[in-house]
């Protein structure tokens, strides 16, 4: 009986991985919620930053595009580089593209992954109680377990960041409406840092600022018609790094992993998008160039020392802090991963090292996605990268 290959993770890449898998005849099985991050740890009424044509989850076969999923199910159209997505739409035709794909998805917790001694392959526990085996796992778990908090403000929240106490990721929200009337500081200078301040305004918040470590952070993008027209087109813009990185993310691999960390961080960084301007200028407040030097709490609410180049720069003090800090690879939050596993990993630029297709130095081992970004670039943390990695990590899978 041939075996199946284990793809854990329903995210865009765990599911264009799983339908270029299927594609080429080769069983799968798929275990996780589908688009759970995008139903469940994004905002309400958040948009897309990323446009339309970048917003498509790879098919090996064509019919299942962002534009497509309009079509059939008679959503308003997202074609226009000035059309940007909801959040709500995206998660629908990620759906979409589940069910016609990769239906027989099983949404069940993979409780530990292990080799099976001697022998090839894998041994998946899963939380319904099954055991199996399988040639070869893909790891496809996005963003889950990865969400960044500076030591600064955690060690202000002992029992860690929770919506209802004094300070919170911005993965964990779903609704800002709890915080209609209060002060709110929002930390960090991305898309996600000034979305959500936007949005926290949307539902009434009686001030809202945004707290940003370096001078002129917060900014937003060019819109469409403001591109340099003769530099090539990306995804992400005109620009020929854009382009470098979009297409040729293999050549990435072979940078200096120094540079490799240098580039994951900066290139696509922190940047409003155009159309977020004008719904936050003169309804979020500002404050750069400061960074939060101790963080405590008192009577409940969240205080914050905070320093600038000179030195001490007052306090700042809140209802409430949404820390929209990022994420971070720590692949001990994969603790699925048998600890064998993990110390068998080549690690470097701040996540596995892989080798071309997307192979870790586990035989049979693959990572995808965010996972893979240190290794094949920052393009691997948006949704247009699904159509680089997918078919070239089955193609490996088809080699084994």
């Amino acid at each position: 009986m041939t075996l199946p290959v284990a793809v854990i993770g329903a995210g865009p890449y765990g599911l264009s991985t799983a339908a270029h898998l299927r594609a080429r005849g080769i069983p799968v099985r798929v275990l996780g919620s589908p688009m759970v991050s995008w139903r469940a740890h994004m905002p309400a009424g958040m948009l897309l930053k990323s446009t339309p044509d970048a917003s498509n989850i790879d098919a090996p076969q064509p019919g299942h595009t962002l534009l497509d999923f309009c079509r059939a199910t008679g959503e308003r159209r997202y074609e226009s580089d000035w059309d940007p997505i909801p959040v709500e739409t995206f998660a629908r035709y990620g759906l979409w593209f589940q069910e016609r794909l990769v239906p027989g998805l099983e949404q069940v917790r993979v409780v530990s992954v292990d080799r099976r001694g001697a022998r090839p392959g894998f041994e998946l526990k899963l939380d319904s109680g099954e055991q199996f085996t399988a040639r070869a796992v893909v790891v496809a778990t996005g963003l889950s377990g990865f969400a960044h908090l500076p030591p600064q403000l955690a060690t202000a929240v002992p029992d860690g960041p929770s919506p209802s106490g004094p300070v919170s990721h911005s993965s964990q929200h779903r609704d800002f409406a709890r915080y209609s009337g209060q002060d709110v500081v929002v930390v960090g200078a991305g898309q996600s840092a000034l979305e959500s301040a936007v949005l926290l305004a949307d539902a009434g918040a009686a001030s809202v600022r945004v707290l940003a470590r370096t001078r002129g952070a917060v900014r937003f993008g060019a819109a469409p018609d403001g591109q340099p027209p003769l530099r090539p087109s990306s995804p992400f813009g005109r620009a020929w790094s854009l382009y470098a990185f979009s297409y040729y993310a293999d050549a990435f691999r072979h940078l200096p992993a120094p540079a490799r960390r240098f580039l994951v961080g900066r290139v696509l960084g922190p940047l409003g998008a155009w159309w977020l301007r004008e719904r936050f200028v003169g309804r979020v407040q500002v404050t750069e160039g400061k960074r939060i030097a101790r963080a405590r709490v008192e009577s409940g609410r969240p205080v914050l020392t905070l320093a600038g180049d000179g030195g001490a720069a007052g306090e700042l003090a809140a209802d409430h802090v949404v820390a929209a800090t990022g994420y971070r690879v720590d692949l001990a939050a994969l603790d699925f991963l048998g600890h064998g596993l993990r110390a068998k990993l080549a690690v470097g630029a701040g996540g596995p090292r892989l080798g071309p297709g997307y192979h870790s130095s586990v035989p049979g081992l693959f990572f995808t996605g965010l996972l893979s970004a240190a290794s094949y670039g920052p393009v691997m943390r948006f949704v247009c990268g699904t159509e680089y990695a997918s078919p070239r990590l089955a193609r490996a899978v088809a080699a084994l």
